[in-house]
């Protein structure tokens, strides 16, 4: 859910058109903190760094946000079982990865919410997960819609789950502002049409919206 140095600046339109109105959340290091460590324990880095690095934990982990189940996840470690206990461990423990909000995150939100601006959430998360991130993050049951990535078996950043979200929700690339972490995730919206805010922190994503028109204002 990170990614290589921030490019935090918006895209093209930088003119504060008013009829951008909706704001696209990512939701993993954007709205909630996700560490992966934290369902560890009891375990050292070392044996966690080994582990992640054996089992490629970011492709391994794509492959759950896509939709594949748990349960496929470990019968494809099938031929390698010494695996297994510590993915046991992750998704039992799962709760533990998340860090609760992002500093800032749950007072834009409100502010956002309160001047009528839609708000619609688009993650990168297993379906059998999600449920741990209303209770990290309130901010996250804020939004008009959800898109989950394991829930439609589509994830960023395949054009294929933005067409989804603004096909099944509703959302007109043109007047909305996808936020992620991710360069990739953004390069992706903005290749569709989406105005697009790679996230650094939520004092820069404030300032970076209100290029776009959208209200809230600075804070000092």
């Amino acid at each position: 859910m990170t990614d290589a140095p921030p490019s935090d600046s918006p895209s093209e339109n930088q003119s504060g058109d008013p009829s951008v109105d909706t704001v696209v959340y990512d939701f993993g290091n954007v709205l909630v903190g996700w560490d992966p460590y934290g369902a560890f324990p009891d375990r050292t880095h070392a044996e966690v760094d080994a582990w992640m690095a054996e089992i490629d934990f970011p492709a391994f982990n794509h492959a759950q946000d896509a939709g594949r189940s748990w349960a496929d996840a470990r019968a494809a470690l099938a031929d390698r079982p010494h695996l297994v206990p510590l993915l046991d461990e992750y998704v039992a423990h799962f709760a533990g990865t998340l860090t609760g909000p992002v500093a800032g995150s749950a007072d834009l939100v409100a502010e956002l919410c309160a001047a009528g601006v839609r708000l619609v959430g688009l993650t990168n998360w297993s379906a059998e997960l999600f449920h741990h991130a209303a209770d990290a993050a309130p901010a996250t049951t804020l939004m008009d819609a959800v898109v989950v990535s394991g829930r439609v078996g589509l994830a960023k950043p395949d054009p294929a789950i933005f067409r989804h979200l603004a096909t099944v929700h509703g959302v007109d690339p043109g007047r909305a502002v996808f936020v992620d972490d991710s360069t990739a995730n953004v390069a992706a919206a903005r290749d569709l049409g989406f105005h697009g805010v790679r996230f650094t922190d939520t004092d820069a994503l404030r300032r970076a919206l209100r290029t776009y028109g959208l209200p809230p204002a600075d804070h000092a």
